[in-house]
Parts: C-alpha cells; sequence; structure tokens
C-alpha cells in the first residue's frame, strides 16, 4: 500500500448493557427506542478516547435512560457492520439499576420501556439483540 492509499478503517468500539430489574411477574428488560432509526434495541454507545469497555458501557446507558447501574456479568460481543458499512463490535453486559435519575427523550432516545424477556423478543428490532436475551439465565 502506497502512502497516498487509505488504510483500513478502524473498528468502532461500543459497549452497552442489558439492563434487568425485579418485575411483578418476574425478570423485566429495559429496551430503548431510536427515532434515527425507527428501531427497539438495548441502551450502548461508542467508546471515548481512554474509555475502557466497562466505562463506555455504564456512560451510555446512564446517558440514554438516566439509569446509574452497576456492572453485573459480562454477556458477549457482537459484531456486525453499521450503517455507514464500517466494522463494529458492541461489548455488553448485564446490568443492575443501582439509582434512577431523570429520562430525558431526545434525538438518540425517544422512549425507555420495561418488559418481559418474552415481550422484548418480539419488540426488540435486531437478532443479534434477541440473542442476548438468551444470555441471561443464570
Amino acid at each position: 500500500m502506497s502512502d497516498t492509499e487509505p488504510g483500513p478503517a478502524a473498528e468502532v468500539v461500543a459497549a452497552g448493557g442489558v439492563v434487568v430489574r425485579s418485575g411483578a411477574d418476574g425478570p423485566e428488560v429495559l429496551v430503548v427506542h431510536r427515532p434515527r432509526y425507527d428501531d427497539w434495541s438495548f441502551p450502548k454507545g461508542k467508546q471515548d478516547p481512554g474509555e475502557t469497555d466497562e466505562e463506555t458501557a455504564l456512560r451510555e446507558v446512564a446517558e440514554e435512560t438516566g439509569l446509574s447501574c452497576r456492572l453485573g456479568p459480562y454477556l458477549t460481543a457482537v459484531r456486525y457492520r453499521d450503517n455507514k458499512l464500517r466494522d463494529k463490535i458492541v461489548h455488553y453486559w448485564r446490568m443492575e439499576v443501582e439509582t434512577s435519575g431523570p429520562f430525558s427523550p431526545d434525538d438518540e432516545v425517544d422512549r425507555l420501556r420495561w418488559c418481559s424477556p418474552a415481550e422484548a423478543a418480539t419488540l426488540l428490532t435486531y437478532a443479534h439483540d434477541r440473542a442476548l436475551l438468551g444470555q441471561l439465565e443464570d
């Protein structure tokens, strides 16, 4: 490769959480609606320079949901091509809520929904998100 040819695009690194709480009829998971894509997913986002994967996951969940969480077990990494055709890896942890702050809908996330894992499976837009639900069983 010459000095003028662009190198391969760097992989986009992101992290997020499958936030779980006890509900009246069993465990509930939090899903978010992203108006830009009109999809339902788990809260996640891109890593800032110098952040660890864990720091990214906690920050992104807090920014998108208003929830301060604690990390549970690492679930998995999901790889795919994003809408800009870049390779992307997203690291996910199971999380539990420590404190609830206000949720402020914006152009990134405009709705939150707590639902059973079965409901989440029908609501989530992407197969890789639905596959994460199977990782929750202890």
